[in-house]
């Protein structure tokens, strides 16, 4: 007889899993060396838009003259804004652990754990065995070979989000969500920023046109330097040396009293022994699931970041009440992934949800596009928004391909979009939508109806 019924390996988005089956009257555990919430709680989406609120509010004062208001910053208290983002989320984890420590089922192991063989893990020094399993133990900054790299202090993305102390001058290696969000954050704050990207455009999964928007945006606000590959980095007085090279053989050297490596992240499957269960992953170190997220090993499930579907804790979200229904209901549900969105919160903001222009081309599907400007709407020209589109890729019998938005609010306005892709509305459907005026939900009206005419 198994010592649990459920046992989840991973404290973040699939704790819901844990205390779901525990509430069902399962004999359950959940392992997570802590602290409870995940990498969004705690080192993710939680903390980095707690501090881009900070940054918004201070271009927001910066910006105020535009409206003719005379406003002055005094100056920002970087300390305490961390701080204060740090009292309330670990309030919250604490919170959690709290909780469940008192959840009748549910047993709360806080340490690392890995497999021995199949559904058997590791805990307290001893062999603990469960009927059924969910790893759900998310991912970390990548740090990929880089001459000299090791031999420097450098931050990551879960340093630079409690670092107290504003460095004058910042070097970002990367240019993807995380490279552009943080960098907008340091920027804003007095930093002196430097991206340093190995593609020609910022963001570059993004559509083409939004990602050579956000590119020329940012290049007006710090150094920009795309289509340059990190060599090598080296520690010097004050700071450090990053080198850099395009294809064509053209050098680049830049310095910043601190390093950002912000080259992507990697799952957390390394250290738990998978092999020992029958537990599969692909060459990237992803667990290998199917479409219920059922792995390569009986009654083990995988959801999240290592399972690789979409790195975003929306589709955690999804996925656990995917997995739940499979694990504590044994209703078992395909996992459907189809318009799914994402969002980068810099300024102005990106959203998006299905294929890019260049993805169409690629796959040589025919498409018809739609666009409206911002700046032609009764709000953009209220708020003075000069920057900012929407961008509507279309089948030419209408159905909706692609939606990408780059401007105010973007994160608000793609939901337009996300609902009409996965209900199956049509392109004229939504532009003879009757969209109250004058908000900047015409803007997605305006861009629809380019489409339909």
């Amino acid at each position: 007889m198994a010592d649990f019924d459920v046992l989840v390996i991973g404290g973040g988005t699939a704790n819901n899993v844990a205390a779901a089956a525990a509430d069902n009257g399962l004999e359950t555990a959940l392992v997570e060396p802590g602290p409870l919430g995940g990498t969004c709680l705690n080192r993710g989406c939680n903390p980095s838009k707690m501090l881009i609120q900070a940054a918004n509010a201070v271009n927001h004062v910066r910006d105020a003259n535009r409206f003719h208001v005379d406003a002055t910053l005094a100056g920002i208290d970087w300390e305490t804004v961390v701080d204060e983002m740090d009292d309330v989320l670990g309030s919250i984890a604490a919170d959690m652990k709290e909780r469940y420590r008192n959840t009748d089922g549910l047993t709360l192991f806080e340490e690392r754990t890995a497999f021995v063989d199949e559904r058997t893990v590791e805990l307290e020094g001893r062999e603990v065995t469960a009927e059924k399993i969910v790893v759900a133990t998310g991912s970390r900054p990548a740090v990929p070979p880089i001459d000299g790299l090791e031999s420097v202090d450098y931050l990551t993305s879960t340093d630079a989000l409690y670092l107290t102390d504003l460095p004058e001058s910042l070097v970002i290696l990367g240019g993807g969500y995380i490279a552009v969000e943080l960098g907008y954050v340091f920027d804003s704050m007095g930093t002196d920023v430097t991206i340093v990207e190995k593609n020609e455009t910022l963001v570059s999964r993004e559509d083409d046109d939004v990602a050579t928007a956000l590119t020329e945006l940012a290049s007006e606000r710090y150094d920009v330097h795309t289509g340059y590959r990190v060599t090598g980095v080296e520690a010097v007085d004050g700071g450090h040396h990053v080198h850099a090279k395009t294809e064509a053989g053209e050098t680049l050297s830049v310095s910043g009293e601190e390093i950002l490596v912000a080259l992507g992240r990697r799952p957390n499957t390394d250290a738990l022994n998978l092999e020992a269960a029958g537990i599969e992953i692909d060459d990237r170190g992803f667990i290998e699931t199917n479409e219920y997220l059922e792995t390569t090993a009986e009654n083990v499930w995988a959801q999240g970041d290592v399972a690789g579907n979409a790195m975003f804790k929306h589709a955690g979200d999804y996925e656990t009440r995917h997995v739940i229904d499979s694990v504590v209901h044994a209703n078992r549900r395909k996992l459907d992934l189809t318009a799914m969105p994402h969002t980068i919160f810099t300024e102005p903001q990106i959203a998006g949800v299905g294929a890019t222009e260049a993805e169409l081309e690629k796959n040589g599907r025919e498409y018809v596009v739609g666009r409206a400007d911002y700046a032609d709407s009764a709000m953009g020209r209220a708020k003075k928004l000069e920057d900012g589109f929407v961008k509507v890729l279309a089948t030419p019998d209408g159905e909706l391909l692609g939606c990408h938005v780059i401007g105010y609010e973007a994160s608000m306005l793609i939901h337009e979009a996300v609902v009409a892709m996965r209900t199956g509305a049509t392109i004229d459907e939504v532009a003879d939508t009757i969209h109250a005026h004058p908000t900047l939900g015409k803007v997605i009206e305006a861009a629809f109806r380019d489409v339909s005419k």
